[in-house]
């Protein structure tokens, strides 16, 4: 029997959801260049509108629409066990497992008319349900092909490997108390910026294996904790049969990956995290399916159009995956049921969408750019069924956890993508700013240090939509994969297994590479977005690539860990990113500028390479040119007092020259004549590749 919410919280979750006059939209008042496209908003709105009134008047509420759980899969009642499946181009269907010894005609279901065939199996004589708690479970299928196969039911709620076969079995997962979890601490309110620190499970550990949720809770989150950061993004927590695709080729939805755990392990881990205040997201895979149609729910009834479009349009040519068809009712039940499923049963904070780009266009980014053309995004390229998804998913979202956090993963730039939905936008609440982290990386790879543009430097930091809350980062998960490079292994090359001790001569590829490792992280926490991301290890420039076990490499999981006594080790350098990391989110979070709204860039100086500007009541200073030093160098203030350094690149601590020491303890007078369009300046040391961080003294 599932845990259902109080009649109080049930009523809320079930209020009709407002509609809003769509020739009113918000949206419009953010850019104004919108309007010509007035009539696609408005579309689109009456479309989502349409569809939830359907929903609400044949459902009930949207959050019964998105509770299927409580009707399909496996669910106990006092009486026994009822088994139901939405396979409407299956001819039979039969239920086996452990229980019956694997009998694959003792327990046929019934069809109904709408395609979901179903079975009840009374408790035993001694009261005992009649499947066993985590006993292995399958369905035996008559296919639209009249083909006999055995498949895992679609909403399994927990999967496991068959060790002969490799295959994947699924789990009946008792609903009783005495298997549950017992939640201890509450969720975390409101974040004000998401500072993310995204995590995968398996590769957390520093000795080459699968590490478990119980090894993370143990010995990663203090680490998290320590650092300063207040939301994990946990990658790979789907199941997916195939280890190596990152945990992107989702075979079981509702299942979370039983290779790290069990769930009651799980839960404790973000029941552990809640208690030290920390959110934690899940990595969703809503935008395409596994085609691996032995473990997963591809061709479950024999038929490619079940959940997907049919023939090409179904399959993603890049990925070698399914496209899922949003139009059909019961793929929305199943896409939404299972946003509620990850809110209430585990208790996540939100969610990371990704690869919506492929669900927003009908060419799914295949061998497309997006230049910023308006009608690139409002034409007939937009698949307007998988955009209103989002736009339900954002609302029940939001219905059931006011304070959830959804992050879209989108490279296109849709418009009003970080806008509510009342608004006339799909709700989400942040967007990734993924031109940033491509965009260090090339300029890392093709551009000398004496080329670098100051103004184009600041302008992909600052290059967002007025009004969409944006994540900065500098490198993801995605630069640190093999076949890619991180931040640290473009700045030291080959030196970077070498060369990283202070014991030894320092090099100048590890003098350049140290600081600008710290530069081009603090630059893009201070102007890259609204909130910011770092991928596990790389905030102590973790030396290796990601290189899941595979054929290539021997099956091997030497390159699948993290090498965490790198970062305990003081006379390293990735100690010194590690010191430096905490540091600055400590420092985040100490002045708040992710959520300030009073930034001004009042320098971008080409042959000084220097940068300066204001956010969260500080003044930051960057010094980009690979040789020149400036001592009395004129910065423009708007503040009328003398200025204290806070914060610097250089220090010692961080394995800098701590050549700025003098201005931590002696402030620097203000000059009250305007500079560079501010009303006052000071003068200050900016010693070459490095940054300063100085706040004014207005209470002295």
């Amino acid at each position: 029997m599932q845990q259902s919410p109080d009649k109080t919280e049930l009523e809320r979750l079930r209020a009709p959801i407002t509609r809003v006059n769509g020739s009113q939209f918000g949206i419009f008042q953010k850019d104004a260049y919108l309007h010509p496209h007035k009539g696609w908003f408005e579309h689109k709105y009456h479309r989502f509108c349409d569809l939830l009134d359907k929903i609400e008047a044949t459902e009930g509420s949207l959050y019964d629409f998105a509770s299927g759980f409580k009707k399909l899969g496996f669910n106990e009642t006092e009486e026994g066990v009822w088994f139901r499946e939405w396979a409407p181009g299956a001819k039979e269907v039969y239920l086996m497992g452990d229980f019956n010894n694997w009998e694959r005609k003792q327990y046929p279901l019934k069809k109904d008319q709408y395609g979901t065939w179903e079975i009840f199996i009374p408790r035993n004589q001694d009261k005992s349900y009649p499947i066993p708690h985590k006993s292995k479970v399958k369905i035996h299928i008559l296919n639209a092909h009249h083909e006999w196969v055995d498949k895992i039911p679609a909403w399994i709620t927990y999967a496991v490997q068959n060790e002969q076969t490799l295959a994947y079995d699924g789990a009946y997962i008792s609903q009783q108390e005495e298997h549950r979890y017992k939640w201890k601490h509450p969720q975390p309110t409101a974040v004000r910026a998401p500072r993310i620190y995204e995590t995968h499970i398996g590769m957390s550990s520093s000795e080459a294996k699968i590490a478990s949720y119980k090894e993370f809770t143990r010995d990663v989150l203090p680490r998290i904790k320590d650092l300063g950061y207040n939301t994990i993004q946990i990658m790979a927590i789907m199941e997916h049969s195939y280890y190596g695709s990152f945990g992107y080729h989702v075979t079981n939805f509702f299942a979370i990956s039983s290779r790290y755990g069990d769930i009651n392990d799980l839960k404790e881990l973000i029941d552990t995290a809640h208690s030290m205040g920390i959110h934690v997201l899940i990595d969703l895979i809503h935008s395409h399916a596994s085609s691996n149609a032995q473990d997963g729910i591809n061709l479950l009834d024999g038929t490619d159009y079940q959940y997907f479009h049919e023939g090409e349009k179904g399959h993603h040519s890049q990925w070698d995956s399914k496209i899922f068809d949003y139009s059909k009712w019961e793929v929305l039940r199943f896409l939404l049921s299972n946003l509620t499923w990850y809110l209430q049963e585990y208790k996540f904070d939100g969610f990371r969408f990704d690869g919506i780009t492929s669900a927003m266009y009908t060419h799914h980014g295949v061998g497309y750019g997006f230049s910023g053309d308006y009608n690139e995004y409002f034409g007939g390229l937009a698949d307007l069924d998988a955009i209103v998804y989002l736009m339900l998913g954002n609302t029940l979202i939001h219905r059931i956890n006011p304070h959830a956090l959804t992050i879209a993963e989108d490279v296109s730039g849709m418009p009003g993508l970080c806008v509510t939905v009342e608004e006339g936008g799909c709700g989400f609440d942040y967007r990734l700013s993924m031109a940033i982290p491509d965009n260090w990386i090339k300029l890392l790879k093709e551009t000398k240090d004496d080329d670098w543009d100051m103004g184009k430097l600041v302008h992909m930091l600052v290059n967002r939509r007025y009004g969409e809350k944006c994540i900065g980062y500098a490198e993801s998960h995605d630069q640190a994969i093999v076949g890619d490079k991180t931040l640290s292994m473009w700045l030291f090359d080959k030196e970077i297994y070498t060369n990283m001790s202070t014991l030894q001569e320092e090099t100048f590829t590890v003098h350049r590479g140290v600081a600008l490792h710290k530069m081009i992280r603090l630059l893009t926490i201070a102007l890259g977005g609204e909130g910011y991301l770092n991928f596990m290890g790389n905030e102590f420039g973790h030396p290796e690539w990601i290189d899941f076990p595979r054929q290539g490499n021997g099956f091997s999981y030497y390159y699948c860990r993290r090498q965490w006594n790198l970062a305990e080790e003081p006379h390293l350098y990735y100690h010194f990113f590690n010191t430096f990391d905490k540091a600055m989110i400590h420092l985040e979070d100490e002045y708040k500028w992710l959520s300030a709204h009073d930034d001004y860039i009042s320098l971008k100086h080409e042959g000084d390479k220097v940068i300066s500007f204001e956010r969260g009541g500080l003044l930051w200073v960057f010094n980009f040119h690979p040789n020149k030093s400036f001592e009395n160098y004129r910065i423009g203030t708007r503040w009328a007092h003398d200025h204290i350094i806070v914060f610097d690149t250089d220090e010692a601590r961080f394995g800098g020259k701590e050549r700025l020491r003098h201005g931590h303890d002696n402030p620097f007078p203000v000059v009250k004549e305007p500079w560079c369009d501010r009303q006052n300046y000071i003068q200050v040391y900016i010693p070459s590749r490095s940054a300063i961080i100085l706040k004014p003294l207005i209470n002295n």
